[in-house]
């Protein structure tokens, strides 16, 4: 990037890129499925309506993969920038598993939810799971059988958007890593970092329907890109 020494607040979004080369394959809006199911079936409040019992199936199959998957140097090189930039910084993450965490990263927003969580419609408490909805568990907090996936999905409203605009409007800098630019809104970030001055990077496999709006695109697994661009801005 050049010039880090007026770069004080940053804006990371990752995507699906950055935890497939830990194993987690990951919805691909151009074909419409994820894991071989379409996604109106399993990401959508009409299929849970629909068809509980292989919504609850599928989220308690990711569940056990993410539990098994394990971050890779990208996860860890973002942990390392966590600990030692003094300036803000907030990783905003579409993806529902846990390995920003796992590698010890702690600005992290899961605005798309995580596997490891539940949601309870009754109450409208959270709480971090790892078993099966299968069989109806009651919400630890009320005792409602109405626990479905902590996940934000197609027509549902993202997680703590002000946040995530707020912080925007504050960066000096915005990286996108590993992310498709399809889906929206987290698709429109880049356009309003532009639009509040900060400079913009893109970290991606492949160009993405968004790298005309960046100011520079690297090309390259994410577990290559990510720890150089990471020592770069710590030098």
């Amino acid at each position: 990037m050049g010039e880090m020494n007026n770069i004080r607040n940053i804006v990371i979004l990752t995507g699906a890129g950055i935890s497939a080369e830990s194993g987690l394959r990951t919805f691909r809006a151009e074909d419409g499925l994820w894991e071989d199911h379409p996604v109106e079936e399993v990401a959508t409040p009409e299929g849970f309506r629909r068809d509980p019992e292989l919504v609850q199936r599928f989220y308690d199959e990711r569940r056990r993969n993410v539990r098994d998957a394990q971050p890779n140097p990208a996860h860890a090189a973002l942990a390392k920038l966590d600990r030692e930039w003094d300036g803000e910084l907030l990783i905003v993450t579409q993806n529902i598993d846990d390995l920003h965490e796992r590698a010890g990263a702690q600005r992290v927003l899961h605005m798309h939810g995580e596997a490891l969580s539940v949601w309870c419609r009754a109450c409208d408490a959270r709480h971090p799971w790892e078993g099966t909805l299968l069989d109806g568990p009651p919400c630890p907090a009320c005792g409602a059988v109405a626990l479905r996936p902590d996940i934000v999905w197609f027509g549902e409203m993202p997680y703590e958007m002000d946040r995530i605009f707020a912080a925007i409007a504050r960066a000096d800098l915005f990286v996108s890593i590993g992310t498709s630019g399809a889906v929206y809104p987290a698709a429109g970030f880049v356009q309003q970092a532009a639009a509040a001055q900060a400079r913009t990077l893109e970290l991606n496999l492949e160009r993405s329907n968004g790298s005309h709006w960046f100011d520079e695109t690297r090309l390259g697994p994410a577990s290559v890109l990510v720890p150089e661009w990471v020592d770069e801005v710590l030098a």
